[in-house]
């Protein structure tokens, strides 16, 4: 109900009450000075009430200074205090006045207006102040003015007319007074709700927001350090930046600082701190310099601060995950580098010796067939190690594209040529097409050549008679580039439509049936796919069931700035002359296979069944080749190379020394040219192979490894 009275008056009353004393000082001089001109006994008795009417007011607004609440008669209270002292002064003018003396009427207006004044100052602060203070009393004054009779030689329209311009200067300055007031008002609202705004998101960000000096002086500090780390901000305000660090990280942070100035003036650093309870905890703050208005005054620095123990746990998680997925695909390389030994080295007999049993006439016809089956079922168990070394390799990312100029002819028409006197068996015509203008590409020809391959064999295994048909599209295409497109058309048995989109899958084929028909692992066309996608290109395959298939790919290459050459290196398939032999291999019918191999060559072999057999027979003798096994007991291959390469002779410095192993991933036979061997022979053995190489290194060491031979891997 008297809501009215909380305009500023409490301010006013705070203001009133701070300058008792003064206004008292005042009062006594202005009733000194009035006894020259009124009778003392009235100074004295106007004097007495003005006091305690001020004394009243002081007594009334005690609790306004102190900022403590107050009732609603309270402030009554201090109003009908405050309208008596203004009222008793405008009446010592109007005592003034009523003397019709000059001087004094001077004096009674020098007062009216100064009450005046002093009441429009009061309502900066509260409008009802300038009410009782001001208008009400300026009211009594001009109707106690206007009733009083004329004194001689005043022109009381002149006095009037003076007493209303100051009223209206006054009432001006109110208006003006009130308009400041409401502006700040309304900037002191905008301020707190800012401040109110400021303060919600500093309390509950989850970061801690700071300001600091270069030296560490803290200068701010949001309330959501308590939370973070169990401070309250009174605790740290007045302590250095850097109190409570970890000590290692005590040791750079504060030069790291330091260095904000003559750096980017932004950096992110991760350390720990010491939480209030003792525990460590580690913190991640973007820290940025910033520049105070004042120019002249030294920089700043402004942090955001959070706790980051979770995702330092996830990072640690994340570590040890990276470690044992590494340990895991290091267990998974070993196991398949040792299985890969371990099924290449007996399918090495099998395949050495059924080749040789099958290549003789001193078998019947029903048991060379026995062999035969033998011989070719063992090269399909080699083909299947060979797919999963292949898929492996390529699903690893050990795979490594060559680039180097190509004729894009050769990567169809070459394998056409591979597999025309099998598809003749079968009763199937093979086609090679050309289409568009053929220009050199820049790739990899023998990753090409056995995606092509297998399209091909593919075609042939599942075809049906009649022809397969390979086309090869060029198609110029932008930046120097072609695209070259190869589609393999059979009419073969097809595929369903729903098995299309699964081709591609490791260990898929169309129909569980078509494995035990046809034979194969389901790896083939998973290898192709890897290979394209490898490349940049694309694969994939359309076909009508029962009708046939067709199977295509896309790469974009450079286009070659010449076409290949044809460099052919001259080799004879069987050494020229004698040779004299080492063979180092541990197993016996490995050994007992070279011999056969070789026993209708002018060879002389001596053995040796590990390297430490080898490095005496390189000391005591002097030899053509050796054939070195990697994996044996007693010392390994690589680290009899080793010694051999630094005997104090120049025979076992320059003696060809050619790896004969089943560690055949790339890896595997790079250590193998590291250690100072001069080429590599995959197990199984290919007779032709072993051939090749011994006639190529029987001729000069410094010639044959002019013209090295590339090693299959």
């Amino acid at each position: 109900m008297l809501d009215w009275l909380d305009d500023g008056l409490d301010e006013l009353a705070a203001s009133a009450h701070r300058g008792a004393p003064f206004r008292a000082l005042i009062t006594l001089g202005v009733a000194a000075t009035a006894t020259r001109i009124l009778p003392p006994e009235t100074c004295l008795g106007w004097l007495g009430a003005i006091l305690l009417a001020d004394g009243w007011n002081w007594w009334a607004t005690r609790k306004q200074a102190r900022q403590e609440p107050v009732e609603a008669w309270e402030r009554l209270q201090h109003l009908g205090a405050f309208f008596l002292v203004c009222s008793i002064w405008m009446i010592l003018g109007l005592l003034l006045w009523n003397t019709g003396r000059m001087d004094a009427a001077v004096g009674a207006i020098t007062i009216w207006l100064s009450v005046i004044f002093y009441a429009q100052s009061n309502g900066y602060q509260s409008r009802i102040g300038l009410v009782v203070g001001g208008v009400l009393p300026t009211l009594g004054m001009l109707a106690a003015v206007a009733i009083t009779p004329a004194k001689a030689g005043f022109d009381m329209w002149l006095m009037l007319g003076m007493l209303a311009l100051g009223i209206i200067f006054a009432a001006d300055g109110a208006i003006s007074m009130f308009k400041v007031r409401q502006r700040h008002e309304l900037a002191r609202a905008q301020l707190m709700d800012s401040e109110a705004r400021y303060r919600l998101l500093a309390t509950n960000l989850g970061d801690v927001v700071a300001l600091m000096t270069l030296d560490g002086k803290r200068i701010y500090l949001s309330p959501s350090i308590e939370r973070g780390l169990g401070y309250k901000v009174e605790d740290l305000i007045l302590t250095p930046s850097f109190s409570f660090l970890h000590p290692e990280d005590a040791k750079w942070l504060p030069a790291q600082m330091a260095g904000l100035v003559h750096g980017s003036g932004e950096m992110v650093c991760q350390y720990r701190v010491i939480h209030r309870d003792g525990s460590v905890h580690w913190v991640e703050t973007d820290f940025r310099l910033i520049q105070p208005d004042d120019p002249s005054a030294d920089p700043q620095v402004l942090s955001m601060s959070r706790v980051i123990d979770a995702r330092k746990a996830l990072e640690d998680e994340l570590v040890v995950a990276r470690q044992t997925a590494e340990r895991a695909a290091a267990a998974k390389s070993d196991f398949l580098a040792n299985m890969t030994h371990e099924l290449r080295t007996p399918l090495n007999a099998i395949l050495g010796f059924s080749g040789i049993l099958r290549r003789s006439d001193r078998l019947s016809g029903e048991d060379a067939h026995h062999v035969g089956l033998i011989h070719d079922a063992s090269e399909t168990l080699l083909s299947l190690v060979n797919s999963v070394l292949d898929f492996s390799r390529l699903e690893a990312g050990a795979v490594q594209l060559v680039a180097e100029p190509l004729d894009p002819r050769s990567a169809v028409a070459d394998m056409v040529r591979m597999v025309e006197a099998q598809a003749g068996d079968r009763g199937i015509v093979v086609i090679n097409e050309i289409h568009g203008e053929i220009a050199p590409l820049v790739g990899d020809l023998g990753r090409l050549r056995q995606v092509v391959l297998n399209f091909l064999s593919n075609a042939i295994k599942f075809g049906a008679g009649g022809q397969v048909v390979a086309r090869t599209h060029l198609t110029p295409a932008a930046g120097g580039h072609c695209t070259l497109r190869v589609e393999i058309e059979d009419n073969g048995i097809g595929i369903a439509p729903e098995k299309l989109d699964h081709l591609f899958e490791r260990f898929t084929q169309a129909d569980v049936s078509v494995s035990r028909q046809y034979g194969g692992t389901g790896l083939g066309l998973a290898i192709c796919k890897h290979t394209i996608e490898l490349m940049g290109g694309t694969i994939g395959a359309t076909s009508r069931e029962g009708l046939g298939s067709t199977f295509w790919f896309e790469v974009t290459l450079p286009v070659a700035a010449e076409w290949p050459k044809g460099v052919e290196v001259s080799r004879s398939e069987t050494p020229e002359r004698s040779l004299r032999l080492l063979l180092v291999e541990d197993v016996a019918v490995n050994r007992e296979l070279v011999r056969t191999l070789l026993r209708d060559f002018d060879i002389e072999i001596v053995t040796a069944e590990n390297g430490e057999e080898a490095v005496a027979a390189m000391a005591s003798a002097v030899f053509d080749v050796v054939l070195m096994d990697v994996q044996m007991p007693v010392m390994d291959g690589l680290t009899a190379t080793r010694a051999i390469r630094a005997l104090d002779s120049a025979a076992a410095r320059t003696t060809p020394i050619i790896a004969m192993t089943a560690n055949v991933l790339p890896d595997q036979v790079a250590r193998c040219l590291d250690a100072g061997m001069d080429d590599h022979l995959g197990k199984p053995i290919s007779p032709a192979r072993l051939l090749e190489a011994l006639a190529h290194w029987s001729q000069d060491p410094d010639e044959a490894r002019a013209a090295p031979m590339v090693a299959p891997h």
